[in-house]
């Protein structure tokens, strides 16, 4: 690979499997991650999805980190407008505190949620508004001084932790570009305006405190298995899974239920989420990755392992690993 790897984990919970033998996968996926050279691992903020145990963002980041020993772990991302930018100052202040240098911060604008459940988070719906002014002063929380006299984060101030801009339209490119920050685009579920969003970052990026050139984090979908028959096996039980819980609206789908939704209008919209997938032997796998990463003109790639059981997760971290040669710089 001529770009570093790095890992986006959703705490997937698989059939059969608790919500805590979900998170603890978690660790497993990230000490796995970290033994075989991946720059970092990033946790998602979704809320009211049952597939998805990562809500409480900040809390898992720590269970993790306490678990792992050099690896870069963080939000991909935290949705702001969620929370006030000096709550998220302290949460991972103080997570940069117990583990100095090993914390990111990736922040978003959407909701991570539903209407009901935007509601049940007491969130503004204009909150996200004030999206570019929130990550200033959030800056301001992490920096030595304070953006608000009288007022410090505690932890926070002084920690400096890396901020990144999350996004999947144009808007975040340009914010981003404005701010001098990281980009990380949302290829793996949204891939309509990558090149565009990539374009306009680039061109209009104005070097910051944190960062003197552009950084693209592009993410991508990944099932490697030892055989491409088994890959595919793989990934099309992650579709079918994808399909069940997103359409099936309470119902249990059979198999041939779910493969017609696949080939109906809905499901090609689902298939056209997942445009940027690499599907095959570590080999196969590593040759997308290389020309998704000319094409996306990404500094990094943030890989989501897609198949369903746990062991399969992990067997496809190591196989791409290895053949990636995995120096994630």
């Amino acid at each position: 690979m001529t770009v570093p790897l790095s890992i986006l984990d959703l705490a997937s919970v698989s059939r059969g499997q608790s919500i805590g033998e979900a998170l603890q996968g978690s660790v497993a996926i990230a000490q796995r991650a970290e033994a075989n050279g991946y720059r970092r691992v990033w946790y998602a903020e979704h809320h009211n999805m049952s597939l998805i145990a990562s809500s409480a963002t900040s809390v898992l980041i720590a269970h993790v980190a306490a678990n792992t020993r050099s690896i870069r772990l963080g939000s991909g991302g935290i949705m702001l407008p969620n929370h006030t930018p000096l709550a998220i100052a302290e949460q991972f202040g103080t997570l940069a505190e117990l583990h100095p240098g090993r914390i990111d911060l990736g922040l978003g604008r959407a909701p991570g949620s539903d209407q009901n459940t935007m509601r049940a988070l007491r969130r503004d719906p204009m909150a996200a508004d004030s999206f570019p002014q929130d990550i200033k002063e959030l800056q301001g929380w992490f920096s030595d001084g304070t953006p608000i006299p009288g007022v410090k984060a505690v932890p926070g101030q002084g920690t400096h932790v890396p901020l990144y801009i999350l996004g999947s339209s144009l808007y975040g490119a340009t914010l981003a570009a404005a701010l001098g920050l990281p980009f990380g685009f949302a290829s793996h579920f949204a891939p309509g305006a990558l090149e565009e969003a990539v374009a306009i970052y680039r061109r209009n990026f104005r070097p910051s405190d944190q960062l003197e050139q552009p950084w693209v984090i592009a993410g991508v979908n990944v099932v490697a298995a030892d055989t491409e028959a088994e890959a595919t096996d793989q990934y099309i039980e992650a579709r079918r899974r994808r399909v069940s819980h997103f359409l099936a609206q309470g119902r249990t789908l059979s198999i041939e239920e779910v493969d017609q939704i696949l080939e109906s209008p809905q499901g090609a919209q689902l298939r056209a989420m997942t445009k940027y997938t690499a599907v095959g032997t570590p080999d196969q796998v590593t040759d997308y990755l290389d020309s998704f990463a000319v094409h996306a003109e990404a500094d990094e790639l943030i890989v989501v392992h897609q198949s369903t059981q746990l062991a399969d997760r992990l067997h496809s971290i190591e196989l791409l690993a290895d053949a990636a040669g995995q120096a994630a710089a």
